[in-house]
């Protein structure tokens, strides 16, 4: 009866991955079918954590925070969970060796998130940014090698930087709710009421240094991750260059998005330039 505890578990992660994004769900269809349940199931772990900290206002988001990381942890020593997701989780890491450290970088950068509101320094910015998106890529880059290190360790940097390149525009995106609704901005060079196209270039030309050395490593991942991971980089790419021909007074008051028959048109294109290697 094991296997139906497994099945459920994993089945919970994928419903919260296709409840919380369609746009990540949608690229997960695109990769090796081996690959999208662990994916689901790192999608699922991180979050539960992002809703913790962004979203339970009304609770006491420090206790459960403290509560998920604890669980979290005996989770992965036991091997078994009677939370789905956590038991969904400690699978992947065991199943795919992902290193400890990347677990404890993410619960850091999470915990940052209940009480720091500013980064004032590019190094604040990095370590945010590290823990909160760069560890994920390089946790589901273990999924991705299948447990060939070598290939995990050529792949490192470019998957740091997809995962900064992907924070930093969902940064941008949010300008608006992040101040508002949690009274939070990331970039030090960032003044919520001066907001200048100068600052706004200098952060664009950083995510598009960012870009660039991703791009790199998409193109040497494993075939079974490839078009997956280069669909996302598509979709990501998209948001940029759309927010590039925006005032920063409109990036402040509006979400940008993606429209449909964009993203359609975005798999389509994406699926023939990796049939025909032109990634």
């Amino acid at each position: 009866m094991m296997s139906i505890f497994h099945s459920v578990s994993h089945a919970c992660s994928k419903i919260i991955t296709q409840q919380y994004s369609t746009s990540f769900s949608s690229a997960i269809k695109l990769l090796h079918k081996d690959l999208r349940g662990p994916i689901h199931d790192i999608y699922g772990f991180v979050r539960l954590a992002d809703e913790i900290v962004d979203t339970f206002h009304e609770h006491d988001k420090t206790a459960l925070l403290d509560e998920f990381e604890r669980d979290t942890w005996l989770a992965v020593s036991r091997g078994i969970s009677l939370n789905p997701v956590l038991h969904s989780f400690q699978h992947v890491v065991h199943t795919y060796n992902i290193p400890y450290e990347l677990i404890t970088a993410f619960l850091h950068s999470m915990k940052l998130d209940l009480h720091k509101t500013d980064y004032n320094t590019v190094h604040e910015l990095d370590e945010y940014v590290y823990g909160s998106a760069e560890v994920v890529g390089l946790m589901c880059l273990c999924v991705f090698c299948e447990g060939d290190m070598k290939k995990y360790d050529e792949l490192q940097q470019g998957a740091r930087k997809l995962g900064a390149a992907f924070q930093k525009i969902n940064f941008l995106r949010d300008i608006q709710s992040d101040y508002n609704n949690l009274n939070r901005t990331y970039f030090p060079e960032l003044d919520f009421y001066r907001f200048d196209i100068h600052t706004k270039k200098k952060i664009e030309h950083d995510i598009e240094t960012d870009f660039k050395a991703a791009l790199t490593g998409i193109r040497k991942l494993p075939w079974k991750a490839r078009l997956g991971v280069y669909t996302a980089y598509r979709y990501y790419y998209a948001l940029f260059r759309k927010i590039q021909r925006m005032q920063p007074q409109s990036v402040l008051e509006q979400r940008v998005r993606v429209p449909d028959y964009e993203k359609m048109f975005i798999v389509f294109t994406a699926g023939v330039n990796n049939r025909l290697n032109l990634l």
